[in-house]
């Protein structure tokens, strides 16, 4: 019994130094050395890129599209009307003409409506200021029996203090200019109808008296 324990211890010994013995002969491995990786540099911040005009999407594409369409046919549409407002080379002279001619009456026109405006005021203003009426042997001549006297011009005369055949008779040039004056209205008409002469002969054939001529 006591021989088994010794060879059993024999046998353990043996286990023992053997394993010792490898464990000394097998060189551990050493630890897997840690490289410590440097940092990437930093990269430098990018410039901000140029923006570029983003491509419209479809819908825009439509709308752009209908919009030079309605800017195309405005474009015709103007185009259009101009060639029919210019008018053709041959009634370019007469057209010019006519709207001479046109203008011409329609400053004859007003011209006339002015003059016929004043000559309306007049005689409402010779009819509120008509001097009374004369009878008897001191009534005046009838002057509109001169020629270029009418119911107008009568009362005017008379307003001015003319009533006879005697007084136009004896009107000089220098009274012809002076009622020429108060007569706008009618200018040249004294001299141009001959007033004097007339009432000079009209005055000799109804008082049968003859009357002398006045010189300036």
């Amino acid at each position: 019994m006591t021989i088994i324990l010794a060879l059993v211890a024999v046998l353990a010994a043996f286990g023992i130094g053997y394993l010792v013995g490898r464990g000394r002969g097998v060189a551990p491995e050493p630890p897997a050395a840690t490289t410590r990786t440097a940092p990437a540099p930093a990269s430098p911040e990018p410039l901000p890129a140029r923006r570029l005009p983003a491509t419209p999407p479809p819908m825009a594409d439509n709308l752009y599209d209908e919009r030079a369409r309605i800017i195309r046919s405005y474009e015709m549409e103007t185009a259009r009307l101009r060639r029919q407002t210019v008018p053709p080379e041959g009634m370019t002279d007469e057209l010019a003409a006519a709207q001479a001619e046109r203008a011409r009456l329609a400053d004859e026109l007003a011209a006339a409506r002015g003059e016929t405006a004043r000559y309306r005021q007049l005689v409402v203003d010779l009819e509120n200021n008509a001097p009374p009426p004369f009878f008897g042997a001191g009534a005046p001549d009838d002057l509109k029996l001169i020629v270029g006297i009418g119911p107008v011009l009568e009362r005017m005369l008379h307003q001015l203090g003319v009533t006879t055949f005697r007084q136009i008779a004896r009107w000089s040039e220098r009274d012809i200019n002076e009622f020429d004056a108060k007569l706008p209205e009618f200018p040249g008409r004294i001299r141009r109808d001959a007033w004097v002469t007339q009432a000079r002969a009209l005055h000799q054939s109804k008082y049968g008296e003859t009357l002398p001529q006045r010189g300036l």
